[in-house]
């Protein structure tokens, strides 16, 4: 999307509006956050990202390339996670991670993340709260078959 200024005898100008996939955290604890997601490559998991407590996080900048994203969300102080039945790999550390095979062989852990259906917009905002970790049978995805996705 593109937002167009007219200003008199100045001329047209034009700013791209910003899209991007972001999670709000609505907690009192700071929480860590995981993206995973179908590339090019076949599937990708990145993480973290900290938000702050009441704050959000980006965690794909741009527009949203895919209809369907995969999170993971854990609170480190307060205890609980935001997470589901699709398993991707992770680790501790920072990391980009290629493929969700073999987790535990290739030295990562194997972690369950929750979908996200964007409805095919172009930027999506996900709000987490402390009562979602408490009702976690709201965020467990339906199995699905990763590799006809």
């Amino acid at each position: 999307m593109t937002v167009v200024a007219l200003l008199p005898s100045v001329g047209v100008f034009t700013t791209p509006a910003l899209a991007d996939l972001r999670v709000c955290n609505q907690t009192s604890n700071q929480i860590n956050i995981a993206l995973g997601y179908r590339a090019e490559r076949g599937w990708q998991s990145e993480g973290w990202w900290l938000a702050a407590a009441n704050d959000c996080a980006t965690v794909f900048q741009g527009d949203l390339n895919a209809r369907f994203f995969y999170l993971f969300a854990v609170d480190d102080i307060g205890g609980g996670a935001w997470d589901g039945t699709i398993y991707l790999c992770t680790r501790d550390e920072t990391f980009t991670i290629f493929g969700v095979e073999d987790c535990l062989a290739r030295g990562y852990e194997r972690t369950g993340f929750f979908e996200v259906d964007t409805q095919n917009q172009v930027d999506w905002t996900l709000q987490l709260t402390e009562k979602q970790i408490l009702e976690s049978s709201d965020f467990e995805a339906q199995s699905a078959d990763m590799e006809t996705q």
